[in-house]
């Protein structure tokens, strides 16, 4: 295969990982709390991720960089896994799968208004129209096309769903700063988010109990979301000779997730979510007009 089709393999593993990622997370919790599933995850993440940088013969790396910077990994875990994927899950276990899963897509948008204080970047004016877009999205999905009567199945789990969205843009600002080898990096973060995560999860909702479905779900979370998706998309933007073309396959995600979630989770998907999430998108695009984004560098 030449280096192209490498990237564009890599690149569609891991949005098709994506895809199923938020039906995976509703029937994980069914069976477990929010703080349970990212405690499992997380384990098995560890275990994907340890495998992996051993075959690439990189695990030395791991222990090197913790060893350098342990107060950088702290806070990076405590932002991502630990309170980012506590919080997405909360959202999940509120909302219909298909409201947030759609939100989740504006962190982009997100990122731009974050990258402005810490980052010293001007906001431009696509960044004002894909907010404005992004946001109109997110009320048209929220009230389910009703956005007069402003009524919302979970106001809680809409706040949440956008706070995610605020802790993941905030993870990839603080990521700029590290130079390191990226799948060494996660694993060393999720090593040090993983006493947090127990601690915290032992003292709120008692460690998970065993259950055949409940673990395998969150075995599943931790492969794909977590684990093999990431390490995939670092490997298509390291063989792929234009970071734009490899970048736009995100955008098959959000429509692909759709389907997994009506056909296992027989959600009836509404026509708003399709008009909401056709507005997010338009604004992530407007937001890329020119490359001069940092989307796919930060997925």
């Amino acid at each position: 295969m030449s280096q192209q089709t490498k990237a564009y393999f890599f690149g569609i593993s891991a949005v098709l990982m994506w895809s199923t990622v938020a039906t995976a997370f509703k029937l994980a919790l069914q069976w477990l709390s929010p703080v349970q599933l990212v405690l499992l995850a997380s384990c098995c993440s560890v275990l994907v991720l340890s495998v992996i940088l051993a075959w690439q013969r990189k695990l030395p790396l791991a222990w090197a960089y913790a060893k350098q910077r342990p107060g950088y990994f702290l806070l990076v875990g405590a932002i991502n896994p630990f309170l980012y994927y506590l919080v997405l899950f909360k959202a999940y276990d509120l909302l219909p799968a298909q409201q947030a899963q759609s939100l989740n897509y504006t962190w982009a948008i997100t990122l731009a208004l974050l990258a402005v204080p810490f980052l010293k970047q001007q906001l431009r004016k696509q960044d004002l129209v894909a907010m404005l877009l992004g946001y109109l999205g997110v009320l048209v999905i929220a009230t389910r096309g009703d956005l007069l009567a402003m009524q919302f199945d979970s106001i809680a789990g809409v706040l949440l769903a956008l706070f995610s969205t605020l802790l993941w843009a905030g993870y990839w600002i603080i990521n700029t700063r590290n130079q390191g080898e990226p799948v060494a990096s996660l694993l060393v973060a999720f090593c040090f988010s993983l006493p947090m995560v127990a601690l915290y999860c032992w003292w709120s909702d008692g460690l998970p109990a065993f259950n055949a479905k409940a673990w395998l779900g969150a075995a599943y979370v931790g492969l794909f979301e977590m684990g093999i998706a990431f390490v995939c998309w670092v490997m298509a933007l390291k063989y792929t000779q234009n970071t734009a073309r490899i970048s736009n396959l995100i955008f098959i995600s959000p429509f692909l997730s759709l389907f997994f979630i009506n056909h296992f989770l027989g959600e009836a998907i509404e026509p708003a979510t399709y008009l909401g999430l056709l507005l997010i998108i338009s604004g992530l695009l407007i937001q890329q007009w020119r490359g001069k984004t940092k989307l796919a560098e930060a997925q």
